[in-house]
Order: structure tokens, then sequence, then C-alpha cells
């Protein structure tokens, strides 16, 4: 693997014309010309296997390489995801070959219609509204995946058929697992019928970061994701590259949360986005007081900018739908510093709560060098 220096800025861009996430999928089906990017073995294979691991940053990766012989041997090295470093925004637009401002996904929790959409979950605040029918997937993200080419896809059972599937998938064949050590023999299956692509999704280091943090527990996942890539490896022809990307690094903020001030949320009408670029959508009339108020309160975590900075400076893409643009909020917050930004929680009565859940440790969203730069590596397989 070669080694790369990444300077210390903040905010990274996304490299909309260049080595990004967003233009894998265009390079690896236009034109060879098109791929001369991509690490060598995808230019040069017969056939291509796509690994996504969910939460894989380049720079968490390099801290634990001495854990991760086989990715370590790979060629290649970073490129950019895109913004927000999120899983719903970087996923589509690996898939559909477009950046955030052209498919509209812009973030975890989309405000559309006047609700916010939690879009892995597919749900809207309160649970007891059907969103399916509310939010049409495939009317909220038209654009079809892989260029319309029709690629089989791997991932999680129960992903099969659900609201941010629908949307960002465009009904492709998917073949379910439970356990990761199917991974492998679904793979091997799909390219030795001939499939010339296959997208292969696994979710381990963000599920791990989200819990644990970027520690012990993390340095396992690396270990068990490097097994999963040899495994890969040892079962794909000689003709057959695997191409490991991901869609976002992670930082830890553990208790760094935020809780956004009483100022602050009687100026919005609702907030959207993620807790690492909160969108403050603002009453009628409030959008410069707003702007003042989470400027002075939060400017030293790092950035509070407006949606037409945000735009004009290319965050999400050289183009912005109309859409899109009513998606996104007055002000946003994107921190620097490993912070989340949340709104308080309702306080319910004892009878009405329900189990807790974990709280996020690891988490991800805004533009640091840790959350945009992701791997691009490839190696052929070695199996027969």
């Amino acid at each position: 693997m070669m080694s790369y220096s990444l300077a210390p800025q903040f905010p990274v861009l996304p490299d909309y014309q260049g080595q990004c996430i967003s233009n894998v999928v265009p390079a690896l089906l236009g034109p060879p010309e098109m791929c001369d990017w991509l690490p060598a073995p995808v230019t040069e294979a017969t056939q291509v296997v796509i690994l996504l691991a969910d939460g894989m940053g380049w720079e968490q990766l390099q801290e634990r390489i001495h854990l991760t012989p086989t990715l370590a041997a790979m060629q290649g090295g970073p490129i950019t995801t895109v913004a927000p470093t999120t899983t719903t925004t970087a996923l589509t637009s690996l898939v559909t070959g477009a950046a955030p401002g052209a498919h509209g996904l812009i973030g975890y929790q989309l405000y559309t219609q006047g609700e916010v959409l939690n879009t892995l979950r597919w749900t809207v605040k309160g649970g007891d509204k059907d969103a399916l029918k509310m939010f049409v997937p495939e009317q909220i993200q038209p654009l079809p995946a892989f260029l319309g080419r029709r690629v089989p896809v791997i991932s999680r059972s129960e992903f099969h058929d659900s609201g941010f599937s629908r949307a960002h998938l465009d009904g492709l064949g998917h073949t379910g697992y439970k356990l990761t050590s199917t991974i492998g023999v679904e793979t091997k299956r799909l390219v030795r019928d001939g499939e010339s692509l296959v997208y292969v999704y696994y979710d381990g280091p963000d599920r791990i970061g989200h819990e644990y943090g970027l520690a012990e527990h993390l340095d396992a996942e690396y270990m068990a994701t490097d097994q999963l890539v040899a495994q890969l490896l040892g079962l794909l022809p000689p003709t057959t590259a695997l191409l490991v990307l991901a869609d976002h690094g992670q930082v830890e903020v553990a208790d760094n949360k935020i809780e956004l001030s009483s100022e602050v949320l009687g100026l919005v009408s609702v907030t959207s986005g993620e807790a690492r670029f909160r969108w403050l959508h603002a009453r009628s009339g409030r959008s410069k007081a707003l702007l003042e108020t989470a400027q002075a309160l939060y400017g030293h975590y790092g950035l509070v900018v407006t949606k037409e900075q945000v735009v004009d400076e290319g965050w999400f893409g050289p183009y912005v739908s109309p859409e899109a643009c009513r998606r996104m909020g007055d002000v946003a917050l994107v921190p620097s510093e490993p912070v989340a930004f949340v709104v308080p929680k309702e306080k319910k009565p004892k009878k009405e709560r329900k189990e807790k859940s974990f709280e996020l440790i690891g988490r991800h969203g805004s533009l640091t060098s840790a959350e945009v730069f992701v791997p691009c590596l490839a190696a052929f397989g070695v199996g027969s």
C-alpha cells in the first residue's frame, strides 16, 4: 500500500470532480479512460466485486494497519466521500454516481414535506404514521442505481426491501446474509455465474464504532474485516478484482454532546441532518437572528454556515436540485471538534419509557479529515 500524507485542514471538501466515492461507479461502468484513477487491479480485471465496509475511515485504518495485513498489501489509497459524511448520503452517491445535491438524500434525518424522515429506518416522529406510503422511496430518490445496470447486491437480510434500500438500490436483486461467513459463498456464486460487477455491503466497523468507540473493540472489528477481505480474495478467481471502499470515517465523541440551547430552539421550527452536521430550520423571518445566535453560541466548535454558503461552495456537489435545496435548513452546525449537537430529549412518564438503547460513542457527519477520507483499495483474487 502506498503511503499518503493528509493535510490537517478543515473543512475537507469532497473532490466531486476527481477521486470521490460518487465517481467510482461511473468510472467502473464508463470508458476505460474514466477509471485510470482507480487501483490497477480494477482497470485490468474482467469482473469486479465492490466491498463497501461501512464506517472504515482511511485514518482509522492507518492507525490499525498493523492489524490488517490483507488490506495493507492491497493497491490504492485514500479518496473522499461526500458531504455530509453519513451512510444514507454516501451509499446513495456511490451507487447512483451522483453528488448529494443531485440525488437529494442529503442526510440521515431528512426534512421533506413538513416532516423529518429517518432515512435508515424510514420512519417519522411518532411512529404511528406509515412512512412508506407518505414518502414513497422511489420518489424521494428517483435516480437509478449503477446507471441502470442490474447489478446484484449482497447485504444483511433485514435490509431487503427496506425504505432506504428501495430509495437507493432501485429494486436490484438482493441476496441476504445473516452471518458474515456466508458473504464469501454468495459472492463466489455470483461471480461464477458471470456477473461482471457485484456489490457487497458490510456494516461491521460502523456498528462497532457507534456502540464501543474507537478503541479495542474497533481494533477487533478491523481484524475481522481484514479476515473477510482475505476470505473473499481466497474465493475469487485471479481475473476478478476486489475493490474495498467505505462511506465515511468516524471520530470519538462519547459524552461530548452539546444540547441545543433554548435561545436557538426558540428560533427554529425543526432540526434535521446529523449530530455532526446539524441543520437548523428557522421560523419565518428569524433566519438572520438564528445565524447570529448560533454563531455566538457554537462558532468556537467549528463552522456555523448558511445554506447559501453550502450551496455556493459546492459542499453537496456542483449542482443542487430545487428539491434538495428545500430539504436543507437555513443554518448548519458543522463541528471541527469531537462534539455532537443534539436536541434535548422530551421527558416521558415512566409507563411510556422504552428500554434504553446504547449511546453513540463514535460518530460522523462533519468534514474533518477523519470523517471524509476513505480507502479505495484493490487486489486480484487468488482462488481458482
